[in-house]
């Protein structure tokens, strides 16, 4: 058994001595038992500490508290989503397969503060499940929201480490449209009753992560055709997750929604 983990811990060094080097000594990003050990405080704290510290104390409102946070968040992401597009996208990126650019360019270097912004941005969004917390709102409180979370910060990390920008750019460019768009929504639901009637579109959001995910399964694909020296790994590593998080949000919106239509029917009839 020791052996196994000597063996397991040497083939971690092995691993780690091929991340980029250019982002050493970056705060929260140097080593990997920072995001790991994030990850899993994030665990304790949503599934034990804070329900338990939150049991007999009542609901916090938050209201500008959230308005506040949610208009960060669509800042913030928007600002990602030009830069990164700018870099990328509007600067001779390949759709069919780009390889990353590991030199100390400009163009590289800034592509390279993108990678640490988006990896910074998932541990923020760790907040979305502290401020349900202390609202009380348990039921949001998903296996789907919580997994996800955790997923994506341990990712994105990996992302920004090993292979900051190339074929990996659609990620954080479909990412950070789809979280101004939803961040967008969580500002109108914090806003009060009076604007309830413009979110009649909260499943379609849904519908939205779901897309996305088809996009990056497709586009992770690519390099498999049309090989431009991209690391085959992390295509499968995103083409397999993609898939993953597309089935689970399709379950979401399948028993979420389907509940709904059957509740609505059935309020229907009592009223006939």
């Amino acid at each position: 058994m020791g052996s196994i983990v000597q063996s397991f811990i040497a083939e971690c060094g092995r691993v780690w001595e091929l991340r980029d080097k250019r982002t050493d000594g970056w705060f929260l990003a140097d080593s990997p038992l920072t995001p790991v050990l994030g990850c899993l405080t994030y665990l304790l704290v949503v599934k034990v500490l804070g329900p338990r510290w939150m049991k007999d104390r009542p609901s916090f409102q938050l209201r500008n508290v959230l308005m506040i946070y949610n208009l960060f968040q669509i800042v913030f992401n928007g600002w990602m989503f030009y830069h990164v597009c700018r870099l990328t996208w509007f600067n001779g990126y390949s759709f069919i397969c780009q390889p990353v650019d590991y030199s100390n360019s400009s163009d590289a270097l800034q592509q390279v503060l993108m990678g640490y912004c988006f990896y910074v941005s998932k541990l923020i969004d760790f907040l979305d499940t502290i401020f349900f917390i202390l609202r009380k709102k348990n039921n949001q409180i998903t296996f789907l929201h919580v997994f996800h979370h955790f997923v994506m910060a341990l990712t994105c990390f990996i992302g920004f480490r090993f292979m900051s920008g190339g074929q990996s750019a659609l990620t954080p460019t479909i990412n950070t449209l789809v979280h101004c768009v939803m961040y967008f929504y969580y500002l109108l639901a914090a806003m009060g009753p009076r604007f309830q009637k413009y979110l009649w579109w909260k499943r379609h959001l849904t519908v939205l992560q779901m897309i996305q995910f088809i996009c990056i399964a497709l586009h992770g694909m690519m390099p498999f055709i049309y090989d431009c020296g991209f690391p085959k790994i992390y295509c499968w590593f995103a083409v397999a997750q993609s898939i993953m998080f597309l089935q689970l949000f399709k379950d979401f919106h399948s028993k979420t929604y389907r509940i709904s239509v059957v509740d609505n029917n059935v309020n229907n009839n009592k009223l006939k």
